[in-house]
């Protein structure tokens, strides 16, 4: 449910920002601001779930979610409009509910049950898209507050429903903010250098997800109702791939392989972005798009938490959570920069030329040797 208001909030929120005054470059310092602050939380949340539970974990997301809508309710003016990130740093629904679903599952199954887990989010995605695009376009500014009430009812709800739960401590050390027990996590074997492609890999992917609502709006032309609808897309393929392709692959090929494949595959959807010329164009890349960064997420993570221990598999996704916040923090300055200097096309190359020397690397490199958990 988390994920459908959001979905619905992130549909319109470009919109929202446009009535305010906002430009492309102040629209990017709103997104920065939200990867700043969810940067800074995500190894903190992690260690939460460590120290009390992924469900109390969980349930903290959701509080956090309540007051991020009541303050975007009122937010009626910029300054307002970055006030209410704030409750950001704790808004980390996907890595808690990966959370619950590492703790669960075993480790021969542990990437089919993540990518499974995208089913959920992409029902959101896609019912959350629809809606809020057509809310924006049909009914204006009201739709906001009209949002906003539901968010908060369905992320009560969401927070009833977890806090009935037991929450399980886990870890031996209580400090939720032992840094050492969060950066020592890098010591593991295989643990920096998947981080380390997980970074570069993913950050041509970031800047544009960053600034597709920019894109669709300028390069495409898309109205509220149509961004809707193209977003409800990405989530119909996201769920297809995520519940029915990774886990076959999974079965079949080992994790480094299939982290080999989706850079490669990510290399080529970089040329075919730069060459791409109208909406019917990017309909098409979207499923190899989509492809590479559902695999490579998911594979990612889940070679990361089998690096380490089951008590610090939540540190260890939030360590996740922050390379997405820390993607999504550089994105909008550069993003900005490369849009305004260089325009679409730029974005496609970068994604190009960087995944074919991670792609390379990884094959000079041994890239597919599996990190062993200690």
């Amino acid at each position: 449910m988390d994920c459908l208001v959001c979905s619905v909030l992130s549909s319109v929120e470009q919109y929202l920002a446009r009535r305010l005054g906002f430009d492309t470059i102040w629209f990017c310092y709103l997104q920065t601001t939200v990867g700043v602050i969810q940067l800074l939380g995500g190894p903190i949340y992690g260690r939460f779930a460590d120290v009390f539970g992924a469900r109390a974990a969980l349930s903290v997301s959701c509080l956090a979610s309540v007051v991020y809508f009541l303050l975007l309710a009122v937010a009626d003016n910029t300054f307002m409009l970055f006030v209410h990130k704030l409750p950001a740093v704790f808004m980390h629904a996907l890595p808690g509910a990966q959370m619950v679903v590492a703790d669960l599952s075993e480790n021969e199954k542990r990437a089919d049950a993540l990518g499974k887990l995208g089913l959920c989010f992409g029902i959101g995605m896609i019912a959350g898209s629809s809606l809020g695009g057509t809310l924006s376009t049909r009914f204006g500014s009201i739709v906001r507050k009209e949002e906003d009430d539901v968010g908060v009812a369905e992320t009560d709800l969401s927070l009833l429903l977890q806090t009935s739960l037991n929450h399980a401590p886990l870890a031996t050390s209580n400090s939720v903010f032992n840094l050492g027990e969060i950066t020592r996590l890098m010591q593991f074997p295989g643990v920096a250098k998947t981080f380390t492609v997980k970074i570069i890999s993913g950050l041509p992917a970031g800047i544009f997800q960053v600034m597709f609502s920019i894109i669709a709006i300028n390069f495409f032309q898309l109205k509220a109702e149509q961004n809707g609808y193209l977003m409800a897309y990405f989530g119909i393929v996201q769920m297809v791939i995520q519940g029915a392709v990774i886990g076959r692959l999974t079965s079949r090929f080992s994790e480094s392989s299939l982290l080999l494949l989706s850079v490669g595959i990510s290399s080529l959807v970089g040329l075919a972005q730069a060459m791409m010329a109208n909406m019917f164009h990017f309909c098409l890349i979207v499923i190899p798009m989509m492809f590479s960064l559902s695999v490579f997420n998911v594979i990612t993570d889940s070679m990361l938490t089998k690096s380490v221990s089951p008590s610090d598999t939540g540190t260890m996704l939030g360590l996740c959570a922050s390379v997405q916040s820390l993607l999504r923090t550089v994105g909008p300055t550069s993003g900005g920069f490369l849009y305004e200097t260089y325009g679409v096309p730029s974005f496609g190359y970068i994604q190009c030329f960087i995944n074919a020397a991670v792609f390379s690397f990884l094959l000079t490199t041994g890239g597919r040797s599996q990190p062993n958990r200690p």
